[in-house]
């Protein structure tokens, strides 16, 4: 078993409770120059010392794991890709950085981001592609997306407090849409009402009416019904946890009450004590939870997401939704697999596969350039507003997690899952991707010379200095 350090991780969680060395020698029993060690990684966590951590502070064993530290490293790759491309700076210098001082880490992937957004609103005012105005921060959804990536997807006094009023009003599959429609009516005083307008939803604080488009179908009625719910009985609470993060004044702080809202209802309707036993039974099967729960294919992927509860943890999933032109309009994560925030997607990834063959779920064993390897789903979905002729919006949505999780999924089986040459490689978009031999790669690689040669071509669009590349005609 390896041995786990975190001296750093400890320091700072008994500095947050404004504990003593001697204090918290004292609740683990041991004495403070072994307390001192351990902050300063001379000695390990033993199982003893770790166990009654957990119980002293109440956070998961996980807080104190490395391999926690994997999304802190993938996000200082990221942020600091031209750097570890130049060779300035090694993955294992990340690793112990993120490990043993995880705020200072933190703060770096904060400072490169807001270096690569500026970079970019440069370039594109150099290029005469800008609006000519200042430079402009990230767009509010974005720092939504924020919001919620640091908290690993899961929000866990909203959780509970929805799976809390699931149990008190009896939501239950097959009879989700009354007890919502019965807690409205008899506790809110609020009527529904079924428009045919253009409107998915709209809610009239003054006559206390709830209009829902005679489009949607019940699982989308209910999630409607549910955020609803949400923003009556909790709005203070709703409020304060978007205050964490926002101004009120902010743009953003409307759009993270939304988001939070959101993050209830699906808590609400797919209650997770029940929601996570359903999918440990189904082995994540996503389409016999869908008919199981009424629900539809996007809302249980995203739901199967955020099973991040400590102690009673699912599959750590990342969510994305991209578009066929291959823009990211979600993504969440609780692994430490993300694509980069500037520069697109790739195009090996089976999200994109999935537009070939609506309705069909595709799987994909795929390997990062650091050599973590992910089993992906992906599947399309198409929504219309009903009427012939009019146009509707179609996504491909893509649900991932690590390998060592693979075997609980059902869509495992078959697969030879320690075959490692069989993972499809692929990256963090061409723009920031390590993989100078891709044959699929758009642009230059960052930071690297080309080997440019008039009188020879090759297979790779790119090719390197110092690579040797197939040739190809």
């Amino acid at each position: 078993m390896s041995k786990t350090y975190a001296g750093a991780r400890l320091r700072r969680l008994r500095e947050e409770r404004r504990m003593s060395q001697a204090d918290l020698a004292r609740a683990l029993d041991i004495s403070p120059s072994y307390l001192n060690q351990m902050e300063h990684d001379s000695r390990p966590l033993t199982v003893p010392v770790l166990l009654r951590l957990t119980e002293a502070f109440g956070v998961d064993p996980g807080f104190f794991s490395e391999r926690d530290a994997s999304r802190l490293v993938a996000d200082l790759r990221d942020a600091l890709t031209g750097e570890v491309t130049a060779g300035r700076v090694s993955t294992s210098d990340l690793s112990d950085l993120a490990s043993r001082m995880p705020a200072v880490a933190t703060l770096l992937v904060d400072l490169g981001r807001r270096n690569q957004h500026l970079s970019e609103q440069l370039s594109e005012t150099a290029e005469g592609r800008g609006s000519g105005t200042a430079l402009q921060p990230r767009s509010p959804h974005e720092e939504i997306r924020e919001f919620f990536y640091r908290r690993q997807n899961y929000l866990d006094d909203t959780d509970r407090a929805a799976e809390q009023l699931a149990a008190t009003i009896g939501v239950r599959p097959g009879e989700v849409v009354r007890a919502l429609s019965t807690r409205l009516t008899e506790h809110h005083g609020v009527r529904l009402a079924t428009d045919s307008d253009r409107l998915l939803h709209h809610y009239d604080p003054t006559a206390r009416v709830l209009h829902l488009s005679s489009r949607l179908r019940p699982g989308q009625q209910a999630f409607r019904m549910a955020t609803q719910l949400a923003l009556l009985e909790y709005a203070d609470e709703i409020s304060a946890l978007a205050s964490e993060d926002f101004e009120q004044d902010s743009a953003a702080w409307p759009l993270a009450r939304i988001g939070i809202a959101n993050h209830f209802a699906a808590a609400l309707i797919l209650p997770y004590g029940r929601f996570h036993a359903a999918a440990e039974e189904f082995r994540y099967d996503i389409e016999r939870l869908t008919d199981h729960f009424g629900l539809g294919y996007e809302t249980v992927c995203h739901r199967l997401s955020t099973l991040q509860r400590p102690r009673l943890r699912g599959v750590p999933f990342s969510f994305v939704r991209v578009d066929r032109a291959g823009n990211m309009s979600k993504r969440q994560s609780a692994t430490a697999f993300h694509f980069s925030r500037a520069g697109g997607t790739c195009p090996l990834w089976n999200v994109y596969e999935a537009f070939a063959a609506p309705g069909r779920i595709h799987v994909q064993v795929a390997a990062m350039p650091d050599g973590q390897r992910y089993l992906w789903t992906a599947r399309a979905v198409t929504r219309h507003r009903g009427g012939w002729g009019e146009p509707g919006k179609t996504f491909a949505i893509g649900l991932g997690c690590e390998i060592r999780h693979a075997a609980r999924l059902v869509y495992s089986d078959g697969l030879d899952l320690g075959n490692v040459s069989a993972a499809v490689p692929i990256g963090m978009g061409c723009r920031l991707c390590e993989r100078t031999d891709c044959p699929q790669r758009a642009v230059p690689p960052l930071d690297r010379r080309l080997a440019i040669d008039e009188n020879s071509s090759t297979f790779i669009p790119y090719p390197v200095a110092g690579n040797q590349p197939d040739a190809d005609r």
